[in-house]
C-alpha cells in the first residue's frame, strides 16, 4: 500500500481516535445506569458476587501496581508490570469489567463493556502507542519484547539504549498522585450497591424477582 493510500485511512483512525477519547466518559456513565438498570431487573446471586472477586481484585491489584511505576508523557516505562505488558492499566481495567459483569451474569451488561473496549479503548491504545513510538527510540524494541495486552510469562529485560529507565521500585507517591485508589473506592460502592442497594429500594419501589 502507497503512502498515498494510507493517508486517508490514517486521518480516518486519528478522526476516530479522537472522537472516541471525547465519547468514552459519557459512555462509561451510561455503562453505569445500565449497570443499574440491570441490578433493578434481576437479583444478584450472592455465589457470582463471590466468584466476581476473582477477577476484580487481581484488576485493582495490577491497576494500583501499574500506577506506581508509570510516568505518563515522562519516560517509557518498562519495569514492574510494564516488563510484562505494555497496557496493565487497560488489563486491569478489562478484568475489573469482567468482573463485575460476572457478579451480575448479565449477558447486556458483558455486550456493552466488550463493545466499549472495542470501540473506544482499542482506537485510544493505538493512539497512545503511536505518541510512545514518536517520542521514544527505543518503543519499537519495547514492543518486540512486550505483548500489547495479554502478559508474557517472565518479565522482558528493559532497554537502556536511547531511553532513560527508572530504578524499577514501585513509587507510592505515583501511585497517589495518579489517584489510582479511586478504583479501589469505586469497586467498593458498586458492590455496596450488588449487595444492598435493592433491598433498599424495596422499601419503597416493587423490584422484579
Amino acid at each position: 500500500m502507497t503512502q498515498q493510500e494510507q493517508g486517508p485511512k490514517l486521518k480516518g483512525a486519528e478522526r476516530w481516535q479522537k472522537v472516541a477519547r471525547r465519547i468514552r466518559v459519557p459512555l462509561g456513565f451510561l455503562t453505569a445506569a445500565l449497570y443499574i438498570f440491570e441490578l433493578w431487573r434481576r437479583v444478584p446471586r450472592p455465589s457470582a458476587i463471590a466468584w466476581s472477586l476473582l477477577l476484580v481484585l487481581p484488576g485493582l491489584w495490577l491497576r494500583a501496581y501499574a500506577s506506581g511505576y508509570v510516568k505518563k508523557n515522562r519516560e517509557l516505562t518498562q519495569t514492574g508490570p510494564y516488563a510484562y505488558t505494555r497496557n496493565p492499566l487497560y488489563l486491569g481495567s478489562i478484568l475489573i469489567a469482567a468482573g463485575f459483569a460476572v457478579a451480575l451474569l448479565s449477558w447486556p451488561v458483558a455486550a456493552t463493556l466488550a463493545a466499549m473496549f472495542l470501540i473506544i479503548y482499542v482506537p485510544v491504545i493505538a493512539a497512545e502507542e503511536r505518541f510512545l513510538r514518536s517520542n521514544f527510540a527505543d518503543f519499537a524494541a519495547y514492543c518486540q519484547r512486550v505483548p500489547r495486552l495479554f502478559p508474557r510469562i517472565s518479565p522482558a529485560h528493559p532497554s537502556v539504549g536511547n531511553t532513560e529507565v527508572s530504578s524499577g521500585k514501585f513509587s507510592l507517591d505515583l501511585y497517589l498522585r495518579h489517584r489510582e485508589y479511586n478504583a479501589s473506592i469505586g469497586a467498593a460502592l458498586l458492590y455496596l450497591c450488588l449487595l444492598f442497594l435493592r433491598p433498599a429500594l424495596g422499601l419503597f419501589l416493587h423490584m422484579p424477582q
